[in-house]
């Protein structure tokens, strides 16, 4: 019995990867782009925390776009901040875009949002754009994001993103999951899913639909805000699109610690927010699930075959969608695909119990509504800032 349902689970996993494939070639070889001639003013929104990989790089991208309008306003909580140094040379350097950094005080659990809720009150353009301060992108990317809201019916696009710069094997891990298995899920998500949800790599959305929803306040004690605020924007009866643009995830030397915490808490965002889904994550295991085979069967035909079969597909696979995506860099480390593959497997069954998470070395409690919860008491917080302010 448990052979026959592994067997089924396997093949399963096969047509999922297959419709995958399929789906991610239509998407970046058969979608029109959005007409680029709608240029609105924007305003970019940087909420920082600390310094990531090649900062300065990843900040001065967005610095040189090719847009007529745009202003960019970092935001940090803490006045002492490592990344303030590196924004302030951005202000020097690149005078043209209107460069602001503002200190935020923190009004909910999660600081990426209530960063976010100060820096949109300070943003003086109707178009907002929201990015991760990992992110790096090329000139053309406003013109691309921001373009799919000459839609009215759009109240949101988003980006799926690829890793870049992989220092260490944990990190070259991580770009493989990104490239290799999380970027063809969006894709099949879109699909057969709908579009109800959004990554934080970039959320472009317009304010005056950010206000109706009631702002960025309104998920500050969310850990997924960009689950949550995708999900508010569909239930106001607009759409939330997937952009074709693919933005870069600079990951720089990451450690299995660090590796393990941030999949950890995504897993089980993922269980909170989508449980009805999260248990169809098994379709994308048919490798860890061939070897479990494999074992139960003791290496019989029927087990070998079943992964050799798997491993073969699912490292054609691999190549192919990152192909299709730009991701070509990272096809060097598919020969470390079957280990990835057996990682994500551990992390969504630790995923599938438990709800305390660590983010940016912050101990939480997860609620089932998605809420998050200090664990640790105030006292041994950060104290917060009285006020917004210009720095």
């Amino acid at each position: 019995m448990l052979e026959t349902l592994l067997l089924l689970l396997i093949v399963a996993g096969w047509l999922y990867w297959l419709a995958a494939l399929w789906l991610v070639h239509l998407f970046f070889h058969h979608q029109a782009e959005p007409d680029s001639t709608f240029v609105p003013p924007v305003s970019i929104l940087k909420p920082v925390r600390g310094l990531d990989a090649e900062a300065y790089q990843n900040f001065a991208s967005f610095c040189r776009q090719d847009y007529p309008q745009f202003e960019l306003i970092f935001g940090v909580a803490d006045p002492a901040d490592p990344a303030i140094p590196v924004i302030q040379r951005l202000q020097r350097e690149f005078p043209q875009p209107g460069i602001r950094l503002m200190i935020a005080p923190i009004i909910g659990s999660n600081r990426k949002a209530s960063i976010l809720h100060h820096l949109a009150a300070q943003a003086r353009h109707e178009v907002l754009v929201v990015s991760d301060s990992d992110m790096r992108v090329t000139p053309d990317y406003l013109r691309r994001v921001v373009a799919p809201l000459a839609d009215e019916q759009i109240g949101l696009v988003t980006c799926p993103y690829r890793g870049a710069h992989p220092l260490t094997l944990t990190a070259r891990l991580e770009a493989l999951h990104m490239g290799a298995t999380f970027l063809p899920s969006v894709v099949v998500a879109r699909h057969f899913l709908h579009m109800h949800f959004a990554m934080g790599a970039t959320m472009v959305l317009r304010r005056s639909d950010l206000e109706r929803l009631g702002g960025f306040a309104a998920v500050a004690d969310y850990l997924a805000d960009d689950f949550q605020l995708a999900g508010r924007v569909v239930q106001a009866g607009r759409r939330v699109e997937l952009s074709r643009y693919v933005v870069t995830s600079v990951l720089g030397a990451t450690t299995f610690r660090e590796q393990w915490q941030r999949e950890v808490r995504w897993a089980r965002t993922n269980r909170l927010c989508r449980p009805t889904e999260y248990p169809g994550l098994l379709l994308t295991f048919s490798t860890p699930l061939a070897l479990l085979l494999a074992l139960v069967t003791g290496f019989a035909p029927q087990g070998q075959l079943a992964l050799a079969v798997s491993l073969l597909l699912r490292w054609s696979v691999a190549w192919l969608v990152m192909g299709y995506s730009g991701d070509q860099a990272n096809r060097r480390w598919l020969l470390w695909l079957p280990v990835r593959d057996m990682l994500s497997a551990v992390v969504w069954c630790v995923g599938a119990v438990g709800r305390r998470i660590t983010w940016r070395n912050e101990e939480f409690t997860l609620q089932p509504d998605g809420r998050m919860q200090p664990a640790l008491p105030a006292a041994s917080r950060s104290v917060e800032r009285k006020g917004t302010r210009p720095l």
